[in-house]
C-alpha cells in the first residue's frame, strides 16, 4: 500500500511514493532539471503558466512510477503541496484564463494597501489576522481592474494547489487554509469573508466548494488516469501550501511547535493554540493544517470541541544569502562550507565582539517592511581575523531568527521545539547551537521534504494512519541540538549588542 505526494513549486514540482506502513520513500523525482520559468513582463511581475506545473508533474509522476514498478491499484491516496498565495483563474470549461499570479509578483500591493485603509486595521487584523497585502484576494482585485475582458470569463478562482487538484479530479475545491492564505477567510466569524467579497466586489460564486485539508477532496478522472498511469478513482485526500506542509513534514502540529528553514531566506513557522496576530503585522498568520472546521454548503464553522491551531510565518530575506556572500567575497577561496564552519568555530561565541546585522537582501517585513541593509559593527583591525567575521554572520543570522522568534512569543506562542531538515545552515553546528542556545528551544533534525509530507497528509486524510503521531513514526531523527546553559550569558551578551545595533 503507498501514498503519492506531489510539491507545486515555482522552482519545480516533486513527486514521491511512500510505503504506508514503513513510511520509507520508495521513489521521488523533480522536473524540471533547471528552475521553471518565471515570466516578469513588468518589473515586480511573476508568472507561470499553470499548464507547465502539470507538464512537470507528468514527468515526475511517470519517473516515479518506473523507478518503483509499484501498481496503480496499490496506491491509495494523493496529497498535494503548492507555493503559496498565488492565483489561477478558469472559465466555467476549466479553461486557464492567463497565467497564474504567483507568490512574489507584487503588482497587487497598491489594491491590498487601500483595502486595508478603507476596512480599517481594527477590523482587518481581527478578523483576517493579516494585511491583504499582496495575496491572492489583491492579486485578484488587480485583475478586476486591469483585465476586465479575463475577469468577465471567470468562472472559479484557485491557488496553484487547487489546480493541480482540478487536474486530477475535475472538480474545484478549496480549504480554509486556502482561502486562509488568500486572506479570504474571516477568523472571527468562522467563514468566508463577506466583507472582503463585498469590497472588492468579487461574484460569491467565484469561490470553490470549500473541503476539509483531510479527507475526500474527489478522486482521479478516468482521463486523468489514463494520462498518468494511475487508477480511477484513487482519492486526493489531503491539500496545503508549501509552509504549512512543511510544518506537516516535521511533524509540527501542537501549539509551541515550530518548522525552520534556513537557506537563501529563513523561514520560522510556529504553531500557536489562539486566535492572534501581530498589530504591526510583521508576520502572516493563517489557519494550520489541523485548525478544526466542519463543512456546511458553501460555508465552514469551527466545531464547539474542535482545536484552534494556526501557523505564524517568520519570513526572513537576509540569511543564507549572507552566509554565501561571506564565502564568495570574505573567506579564502575556494574553502567549502564545511571548512568555513571549521574555520567559525575557531572564534569564542560572541565573535570578540563582532556583530553583522544580515538585513541587505531587501525590505524585512519583520522590521515594518524598513531595508536598513547589511552592516558590520565592532571590528577591531587588532584582534579580528576571518574566523570572527565568519562566525559573526552566522550569529547575526540567528539572532534575526530570534528577533522574529520574540514577535511570535508577543502573540503568546511558547517556543519549546525546533524541527528543521538537515541542510543549509543548519548543516552548521556553530548556527544550530546558536539558535538552541539563544532560544532555548531544542531543535530536532530531520531528512523529510514537502513532497513526502503530502503524501503522508494524504494517508492521514484517507484513514489509513489514525493520526499525525502514526504517520510520523517512522521519520528518522537525526541530531538533536539542547541549549548550552553554560554559555547562554555570552550568547545573550552577544543578542542584546547586535539589538543594540540593530536599532542604531
Amino acid at each position: 500500500m503507498y501514498l503519492l505526494g506531489y510539491d507545486i513549486g515555482s522552482s519545480s514540482v516533486k513527486a514521491c511514493l511512500v510505503e504506508a506502513e514503513s513510511g520509507k520513500i520508495v521513489a521521488q523525482d523533480f522536473f524540471p532539471k533547471v528552475e521553471m520559468q518565471i515570466i516578469a513582463e513588468k518589473p515586480g511581475w511573476a508568472e507561470q503558466n499553470p499548464e507547465s506545473w502539470w507538464a512537470n508533474l507528468k514527468l515526475a509522476n511517470e519517473s516515479v512510477l518506473k523507478q518503483s514498478g509499484v501498481a496503480p491499484e496499490d496506491i491509495k491516496a494523493i496529497g498535494i503541496s503548492w507555493q503559496m498565495h498565488g492565483l489561477v483563474l478558469v472559465d466555467k470549461n476549466q479553461k486557464v484564463l492567463r497565467p497564474a499570479i504567483i507568490w512574489c509578483d507584487s503588482r497587487a500591493v497598491p489594491y491590498g494597501e487601500k483595502a486595508f485603509e478603507s476596512l480599517g486595521k481594527e477590523f482587518v487584523l481581527p478578523h483576517l489576522l493579516n494585511s491583504p497585502g499582496n495575496f491572492t484576494a489583491a492579486k485578484l482585485a488587480w485583475v478586476k481592474e486591469n483585465e476586465p475582458e479575463i475577469y468577465a470569463q471567470i468562472d472559479k478562482f484557485m491557488l496553484p494547489g487547487d489546480y493541480i487538484g482540478m487536474k486530477l479530479t475535475d472538480e474545484i475545491v478549496v480549504t480554509v487554509e486556502g482561502l486562509s492564505e488568500g486572506i479570504f477567510w474571516d477568523f472571527k466569524t468562522n467563514q468566508l469573508s463577506s466583507d472582503i467579497l463585498d469590497y472588492f466586489g468579487f461574484e460569491r460564486g467565484f469561490v470553490p466548494d470549500i473541503k476539509p485539508v483531510f479527507g475526500v477532496q474527489g478522486r482521479v478522472s478516468v482521463a486523468t488516469a489514463q494520462e498518468l498511469g494511475l487508477k480511477a478513482g484513487t482519492p486526493v485526500t489531503y491539500r496545503a501550501g508549501d509552509q504549512p506542509n512543511n510544518a506537516l513534514s516535521l511533524n509540527v502540529f501542537n501549539p509551541g511547535e515550530i518548522a525552520s528553514t534556513a537557506g537563501t531566506s529563513g523561514v520560522v513557522y510556529g504553531v500557536l493554540g489562539q486566535v492572534n496576530y501581530d498589530p504591526k503585522s510583521r508576520v502572516n498568520t493563517f489557519a494550520h493544517v489541523n485548525h478544526n472546521t466542519s463543512v456546511h454548503g458553501a460555508r465552514c464553522t469551527v466545531h464547539d470541541d474542535g482545536q484552534t491551531r494556526l501557523g505564524v510565518l517568520l519570513c526572513i530575506n537576509g540569511t543564507g544569502i549572507l552566509n554565501s556572500w561571506i564565502k564568495r567575497n570574505v573567506a579564502p577561496a575556494g574553502i567549502s562550507y564545511n571548512d568555513m564552519n571549521n574555520l567559525a568555530s575557531q572564534s569564542p561565541v560572541g565573535s570578540k565582539g563582532i556583530s553583522i546585522i544580515p538585513f541587505g537582501n531587501g525590505a524585512e517585513r519583520m522590521l515594518e517592511n524598513k531595508e536598513t541593509g547589511c552592516s558590520i559593527h565592532g571590528i577591531n583591525f587588532n584582534i579580528h581575523n576571518q574566523s570572527d567575521i565568519i562566525r559573526a554572520a552566522q550569529e547575526g543570522i540567528v539572532f534575526s531568527f530570534q528577533y522574529g522568534m520574540e514577535i511570535m512569543t508577543g502573540m503568546g506562542m511558547d517556543i519549546s521545539l525546533i524541527r528543521a531538515g538537515n541542510a543549509n545552515m543548519f548543516l552548521s553546528s556553530i548556527f544550530r547551537q546558536t539558535l538552541a542556545s539563544i532560544s532555548g528551544a531544542t531543535i530536532e533534525l530531520y531528512d523529510t521534504d514537502g513532497a513526502a509530507g503530502a503524501a503522508k497528509g494524504a494517508g492521514i486524510g484517507a484513514g489509513i494512519y489514525a493520526s499525525n503521531k502514526e504517520a510520523f513514526a517512522s521519520l528518522e531523527k537525526l541530531a538533536v541540538i539542547e541549549p548550552e546553559v553554560s554559555e547562554k550569558a555570552q550568547y545573550q551578551e552577544a543578542y542584546e549588542r547586535w539589538k543594540n545595533n540593530l536599532k542604531g
